[in-house]
């Protein structure tokens, strides 16, 4: 069974920055993408930024491109990060990490491509 667990939510003040993290398990895909999405109150999911198992080939939305950073652990590569900073109160949203298996060259830019979830951490940003 594949389980992904979101860590490092909770509220932040307009400015900072903080780091999530996700680990998965049963998931034994080895070419794979991974990432993140959010969801604002009242608003469709919007997917963030994704790493490719191939090559580490990175994607990140236009909302957080140039202040957010995704990685994944140097010892295990079921752990994967996603780093912002500079955060406002429009970043303030349910963070989901996701992740699918990959065949051919499906493009992990959009939420409804992947295919296992985790149950999401509210991030909180104050002005």
């Amino acid at each position: 069974q594949v389980q992904l667990v979101e860590s490092g939510g909770g509220s932040v003040q307009a400015g900072g920055s903080l780091t999530l993290s996700c680990v998965v398990s049963g998931f034994t895909a080895r070419r794979n993408c991974m990432g993140w999405v959010r969801q604002r109150s009242g608003q469709q999911r919007e997917a963030l930024a994704s790493i490719y198992s191939t090559d580490d080939f990175t994607w990140y939305s236009g909302s957080i491109q140039g202040r957010a950073y995704i990685s994944r652990d140097t010892t295990d590569k079921n752990i994967f990060y996603l780093q912002i900073r500079n955060l406002t109160p429009e970043d303030t949203a349910m963070y989901y990490c996701a992740a699918r298996s990959r065949t051919g060259y499906e493009a992990c830019t959009t939420s409804g491509i992947f295919t296992y979830w985790g149950q999401g951490i509210q991030v909180s940003v104050s002005s």
